[in-house]
């Protein structure tokens, strides 16, 4: 999906979880136009963005992402044409077809992650729209595409929940989320952790969530809205390697538990391997996985002990984390680029700029940002210039509040 033209403000705002922002309106006149009729029902789904435990939700280690007040909107109306149809406002392509033969393998298009969706949950779907019930999803919204704010499991989560409400499928809010893990994994094929979705669909407004990915348990951490603001710098390089890199990345760390599980006792992944053990093995492991381990095992510290400086107030230890992270990315688990260190290194020249690193897959795609509220325009300015200077382009800087998660959206009138 390509995004649609943005601006980039210089503070947070409530994005497009709003009937009347540009986005819905966008939407909602697209749903007009197309199906001749008004849309039922609006639904909104944020993106998320992950502050520490890179790469480690398939690794069954911790994260602490936050839910994006920006996301996906959803214009979604039950029919009674038998069909199931998918449009979206950021791209022509589409879906049209039976319900009764919703296609079994992914298409290649924008609009797999939803259909994964509909396939996941088409048990519970066909006991509510029976033989001849149709459904009409359209989607739009204003979360930048391909920057690692996770638009994908934006889509998948919002389809599950808009599904849910649209048809009152009363299912639990794990389930939902299930279905767009599904929907990535088995469908697309994404080989994703569990972490996009969960961030998504288990966010809370004001708050960073501690998941647990090997438990599949979480927290809510408090995030100080009021004193701190996320930030993200698009470096506006596509990710064009970052699913075949990210799945070589997978194996890797596979390979490298495989070397390490016979000496950790009662371990199930590589984020349970102790560091005294990887570091007694490392000189004879495989270098490229002794390198992936390392970024894995020291990132787990990182990320408790990040989370605990958190929570006692000390956000430059927090942010220091941050920049370690990054360091660790770019030299051991090797998915960064000299744009994003660009960015990662001009950021942290700024006043008020607590930590910074890569976000995503890598190969590209933006770099998240943790500064003081007030410094955003410093940010923007220093960043901004530095960037221009050594690739001929301006970055797109975004700025961020923890999201409350998945919702319907009121419509007025």
């Amino acid at each position: 999906m390509k995004p649609a033209p943005q601006r980039s403000p210089s503070h947070p705002s409530a994005g497009s979880a709003r009937a009347d922002s540009p986005a819905a309106a966008l939407l909602l006149d697209a749903f007009r136009d197309a199906a001749g009729r008004d849309a039922g029902r609006l639904f909104f789904a944020p993106g998320r963005v992950n502050l520490l435990g890179a790469h480690l939700d398939y690794n069954g280690g911790p994260v602490l992402p936050a839910a994006v007040d920006r996301g996906t909107l959803i214009a979604a109306a039950r029919r009674d044409h038998g069909r199931i149809v998918l449009r979206s406002t950021l791209d022509a392509r589409h879906l049209d077809v039976p319900f009764a033969s919703l296609p079994e393998a992914s298409q290649g298009a924008w609009f797999d992650y939803p259909l994964g969706v509909l396939v996941d949950l088409r048990a519970e779907l066909r006991d509510v729209l029976g033989a001849k019930g149709g459904l009409e999803l359209y989607f739009g919204g204003d979360l930048p595409i391909g920057a690692g704010l996770s638009s994908s499991a934006s889509i998948c989560v919002g389809t599950a929940f808009a599904l849910d409400g649209l048809l009152g499928l009363d299912l639990v809010r794990s389930r939902l989320v299930q279905a767009a893990l599904a929907a990535e994994r088995g469908f697309v094929g994404v080989q994703c952790g569990i972490m996009d979705p969960y961030a998504v669909g288990f966010a809370r407004s004001g708050a960073l969530l501690w998941l647990e990915c090997k438990e599949a348990t979480y927290e809510h951490v408090p995030f100080d809205s009021e004193r701190l603001v996320i930030g993200v710098a698009d470096s506006g390089v596509r990710r064009e390697l970052a699913r075949g890199e990210f799945n070589r990345r997978v194996a890797e760390c596979a390979a490298a538990y495989a070397a390490l599980a016979d000496g950790a006792v009662g371990s199930s992944c590589l984020a349970d391997v102790p560091y005294e053990l990887f570091a007694a093995r490392a000189a004879s492991m495989d270098p490229v996985c002794a390198r992936r381990a390392r970024h894995v095992v020291e990132e787990v510290a990182r990320a408790r002990a990040a989370r605990a400086a958190l929570e006692r107030g000390d956000t430059s230890g927090f942010g220091a984390a941050m920049f370690a992270c990054h360091q660790s990315l770019r030299d051991l688990f090797e998915v960064s680029t000299p744009e994003l260190d660009l960015l990662v290194e001009a950021a942290a020249e700024v006043d008020g700029v607590l930590g910074s690193r890569l976000v995503g897959a890598g190969f590209g795609g933006a770099t998240v940002v943790l500064l003081e509220r007030g410094a955003e325009a410093d940010l923007e300015r220093h960043v901004g210039a530095r960037y221009a200077e050594l690739t001929g382009r301006a970055p797109r800087i975004d700025f961020f509040r923890p999201d409350g998660g998945p919702r319907e959206v009121p419509l007025r009138g």
